[in-house]
Order: C-alpha cells, then sequence, then structure tokens
C-alpha cells in the first residue's frame, strides 16, 4: 500500500452535484430519440465546465464533474462491468424515508450471467475530460465499492452454473477492480473515492436481515466487504489517495437505513486501508461520534455535517460545536468537513435548488477556513 500524498481536503464535498435544467432537458430529449449521444455529450461538457467552475469558485480544492454522465451514482458503473446485465424487476424495492412519509423506488437490478472482467477503463474518458477542466484544483473521480456489486442481487443475481462457489465471485470481482485502479492511475487519478452505502446500511438491523435473505452473513458481511475492498486496493499507483464514502441512502431528500456506525467502527476504522472516510453525520439517525474512537492515526474523518437533503442552512457555530464534539474521540488535524452525502446522487436530484447548494458549499469552505486556518 502506497503512502498518502494528498490527504482529503479540510472543505470537500462527496461528489454529486444538480444537474442543470438544460442538462435534464438534453436526457430526456436524448431519451426520446431527439438529440443523438454527441449532442448530448456536448451539453454535458458545458454543463461540467461550468460545475467544475463553480466548485473553484466558492473555495474547494478538489472538483469533480459532478457525476453529469451518469443516471444512477453507482449502476452506471456496475453495468460497464463484463459479466453484468441490466434487469428490470419491480419485486426488487427499495423503501426509503423522509418526514413525509415512505417511498418505494425499485431501481434496475442485474444478473451476473458470464464471467465478471473488464472490457474497458470505466468513466476513464469522463476522468480526462475533468482533468483537463480543472484549474489549480485537484480532479476527483468517484466510483461504487466492490461490495455494491454484491449488495443490490446477492446470490440471487449471480449465475450458480458460473460461479458456484462465491469465492471465484470475489476473485474475479476483485481482479477487474485492480485493473481499473490501475488503469485509472496511469491516467493521471490521484483522489480516487470509493461510495458503499453497504457498510453504513449493516449497522441498521433491518438491513443485516436483507443481508441474510440475499444469502450474505449478517453478522460478518461487512467484515467481507472490507477484505475484498482491500484487495482491490493492494497494489494501487503510487501517489492515488484513495478514500471511501459511506451513507444511509439518498434518493430525492429521502434514506433507507439509520442506526450509528458502531457495528461495523472497529473492523472499518482498523482494518479498512482507505487514506479518509466520509461519515454521514447531519442528523440523529448517524449515532454519535464514540466509534470515532478506533480511528487510527493518519486517517482522516471527514465529517458529513451538512446536510444535503434539506435547504435550511446549518448555523456555522453548531458545525464549529460538533467538529470539536468529534475531535474528542480522534484528533482534530484528522478531522474535515463535508456534505453528509451527495446533492443527486440520481438523476433526480434532492429537493433543494442550486442556490441552496452553494450556500452550502460556501459555508463549508468558510467553516474549515475558521477552523483550521485557510
Amino acid at each position: 500500500m502506497s503512502a498518502r500524498t494528498t490527504p482529503p481536503f479540510r472543505a470537500d464535498h462527496v461528489g454529486s452535484l444538480l444537474r442543470p435544467p438544460t442538462l435534464l432537458q438534453a436526457r430526456e430529449r436524448h431519451a426520446r430519440g431527439e438529440i443523438d449521444d454527441e449532442e448530448l455529450r456536448g451539453v454535458e461538457d458545458e454543463a461540467i465546465r461550468e460545475v467544475v467552475k463553480l466548485q473553484e469558485e466558492v473555495g474547494l480544492q478538489s472538483a469533480t464533474d459532478g457525476e453529469f454522465r451518469r443516471a444512477s451514482w453507482h449502476m452506471d458503473f456496475i453495468y460497464q462491468l463484463g459479466g453484468v446485465s441490466k434487469v428490470m424487476d419491480s419485486s426488487l424495492k427499495v423503501a426509503f424515508h423522509n418526514e413525509q412519509g415512505d417511498i418505494e423506488f425499485a431501481p434496475p437490478s442485474m444478473h451476473i450471467g458470464s464471467r465478471i472482467s473488464l472490457e474497458h477503463t470505466i468513466f476513464g474518458d469522463a476522468f480526462q475530460f475533468l482533468k483537463g477542466q480543472v484549474s489549480g484544483t485537484t480532479p476527483k473521480l468517484t466510483i461504487p465499492s466492490p461490495s455494491m456489486v454484491h449488495y443490490r442481487g446477492g446470490r440471487a443475481s449471480v449465475d450458480e452454473t458460473l460461479y458456484p462457489d462465491m469465492e471465484q465471485f470475489w476473485s474475479d470481482l476483485v481482479g477487474a477492480y485492480a485493473e481499473e485502479v490501475r488503469r485509472l492511475g496511469e491516467l493521471g487519478c490521484t483522489y480516487l473515492q470509493f461510495d458503499d452505502t453497504s457498510l453504513a446500511y449493516m449497522n441498521d438491523p433491518k438491513q443485516r436481515e436483507h443481508v441474510a435473505e440475499i444469502g450474505g452473513d449478517r453478522e460478518h458481511q461487512h467484515e467481507v466487504y472490507i477484505r475484498h475492498i482491500n484487495e482491490a486496493l493492494a497494489h494501487r499507483p503510487d501517489g492515488m489517495t484513495v478514500t471511501t464514502h459511506m451513507c444511509r441512502g439518498n434518493f430525492r431528500s429521502s434514506w433507507a437505513a439509520e442506526g450509528g456506525y458502531d457495528f461495523v467502527a472497529e473492523s472499518l476504522f482498523s482494518e479498512l486501508e482507505v487514506d479518509g472516510f466520509f461519515l454521514e453525520y447531519d442528523d440523529e439517525r448517524s449515532g454519535t461520534f464514540e466509534p470515532l474512537r478506533f480511528v487510527p492515526k493518519g486517517k482522516q474523518v471527514v465529517l458529513g455535517l451538512v446536510t444535503t437533503k434539506r435547504p435550511e442552512l446549518e448555523d456555522k457555530d453548531m458545525l464549529k460545536r460538533r467538529i470539536e464534539e468529534a475531535s474528542r474521540y480522534v484528533d482534530l488535524d484528522q478531522l474535515c468537513l463535508s456534505p453528509q452525502c451527495g446533492f443527486s446522487s440520481t438523476v433526480e436530484g434532492n429537493l433543494l435548488t442550486q442556490a441552496d447548494e452553494i450556500a452550502k458549499l460556501r459555508l463549508i469552505v468558510e467553516t474549515a477556513n475558521e477552523v483550521w486556518g485557510s
């Protein structure tokens, strides 16, 4: 494992940002066949130029492409793995919740019908375009962790005649991810983020029941995931910083799981070989900061104290008090600040405006500068 050369920045964000109306309209026209792939890409290119400029203007030191070329933060990656095909199964529903009630969402699922492989560098072109747009900021690429390929369908989504032993499945999946990480390094990616809701979901007893239902180990599945993520990153390129983001669901300002990080904390923080942890901490669903006592020296914790689910702007003094509270369990110099999740994990986006989004990003930068110095 290479040593960290660029730590997570004191003020950062998770990855996805609200799509502008022009991009949403172009996607709809593309779906109807009114514009072709080239025309859609031209609209995406312009939207990404603008969103990179936005991130730099608010004072962030890293920038993503807002995930503007995706409809889903994870499935757009997973479907590009060799051997994975899209399945429309309305029975595989995800229950999301918010203050107004429950939302049932049935996103497309998947089937693994041939050996998993990496047929091309997934999001490679997208990263190269992003890299060409930044000016003084570090381009960050976000991809789903290997765990997410298992968590969506488990044993039932994997052809048993192809993979009678799930360790064979994991071996191929880890191999594909290791090659993806290597290729991204060749393209100049120095800041890679593995997004992994499963490691946060596992804190919820109801989600552990789900894991058992899909053929996993309800008590130890998180340890299996951690082991395989480490294998995927074992030979990552020198100079590449890798973080992981863990939230409890993010769809149209709703969430899917609850519970503090206590169940996974000891294994997660002491065994997962990443440089930093983006953690959701915007409300009581996230529990206390006490699990941070397991974070070792040399690892960064990015506190997701600013919600992306509601437009109301947080109080800066409250944010500072919560950072101080977290510093009782892990040194202040290991802490950073970010939103609790993306602003638009799916193309639909959360129930905020771009002005709300900008205000929250500015608040994060201003607070971080006052706590740690600009």
